[in-house]
């Protein structure tokens, strides 16, 4: 007679643990914790049990499996995906696979039902949401995810009152001690180049701690020094020459992003201006292209590693009906050449 095959519910028996909490520790989710996960296993190994991902599936409603959609955007050329996203990659698909989960990697459309053809067709548990373009038609759609009681997660700015669940750098602090850098250098008049407004919320948090530092410093927010531009060097070199015909004088530009500071740094040279001796020029990113620019570009660092992490386990906590909140991620000033040395 064939011995019957050990179940979850028997682990979960012998543990003195819920089948979920069993679930979750064969998982190696960090929602057990470590005593607990290990005594699980144990017996799990003891009672040679084998997890059967497609029977598993099959009882939870559950693919096993999260989506990850990237917001293509657009310039004069082309479309393209902001690097700072793939930058994420890596560590969201070691922490889903760490966790057990397959990652598929999609774009997102505005034309498409996103809960349609990930969550409710079984495709995806969950979605993590990577870009935005203009966030106030963006909103829009995230409204619909939520009243259609879709699984997401989105990396972006955390905005007061949102239904949804945000994780993102604290961009405000990153904007503040970027321009009080620049400050005690000796700069004195900084321009601005980003979006500075409700259809940014990331970059206009950036301007706003600009505007925090510069005002502390006893100075005013000239406003006549912020030119828009989106996540892109072509738009950064734009928004200059929009800032040199303005006839402003200025020492200083504080970019929103490392790719605007990228595309303005080349269009400043090729005015032959020197950077940082006649105009310093920092970014937001820390891209790995920043470190390799001439000159090596001072930026705000977000932790892309910790970011894709918490992304996943975030994501995860919804799908397991667990409470989540909010998070920012700290800033990190990275100081290289771009800036200069003390004026």
């Amino acid at each position: 007679m064939n011995k019957l095959k050990a179940t979850s519910f028997d682990i979960a028996y012998r543990a003195g643990v819920s089948q979920s909490t069993v679930s979750r520790a064969l998982r190696n989710s960090p929602q057990v914790n470590e005593e607990t996960r290990k005594r699980i296993q144990a017996i799990a190994k003891e009672l040679n049990y084998k997890v059967d991902k497609n029977a598993s599936n099959l009882r939870t409603r559950h693919s096993g499996t999260i989506a990850l959609l990237l917001f293509e955007e657009l310039d004069d050329t082309e479309s393209h995906i902001n690097p700072f996203y793939l930058s994420m990659l890596g560590s969201i698909t070691r922490t889903c696979s760490k966790e057990g989960y397959d990652l598929l990697v999609s774009f997102q459309q505005f034309s498409d039902d996103w809960s349609a053809d990930y969550a409710d067709t079984n495709k995806a548990d969950g979605l993590i949401l990577l870009g935005y373009g203009d966030y106030l038609d963006y909103e829009g759609k995230l409204n619909e995810l939520v009243e259609q009681g879709t699984k997401f997660v989105r990396w972006g700015a955390v905005v007061e009152g949102e239904p949804w669940l945000s994780i993102g750098c604290d961009n405000k602090n990153g904007g503040y001690l970027i321009t009080r850098h620049l400050l005690s250098l000796g700069r004195r008049t900084i321009a601005f180049i980003g979006g500075a407004d409700n259809h940014s919320p990331e970059l206009y948090e950036r301007y706003k701690g600009y505007c925090k530092a510069i005002e502390e410093a006893g100075y005013y927010v000239d406003l006549g020094l912020q030119f828009d531009a989106v996540t892109t060097e072509i738009d950064g070199a734009k928004a200059l020459e929009r800032l040199l015909a303005s006839e402003k004088k200025f020492d200083a530009i504080v970019c929103a992003s490392d790719l605007i500071a990228i595309g303005v740094i080349g269009a400043l040279q090729e005015k032959g201006f020197q950077v940082p001796e006649d105009i310093a020029v920092v970014g937001f990113d820390d891209l790995t292209v920043a470190r390799y620019s001439k000159p090596a570009l001072t930026t705000v660092q977000q932790n892309t590693n910790l970011a894709g992490q918490m992304l996943v386990y975030n994501l995860l906590k919804q799908i397991d009906e667990a409470e989540v909140e909010t998070r920012h991620i700290p800033a990190k000033l990275i100081v290289r050449e771009s800036c200069g040395s003390k004026l």
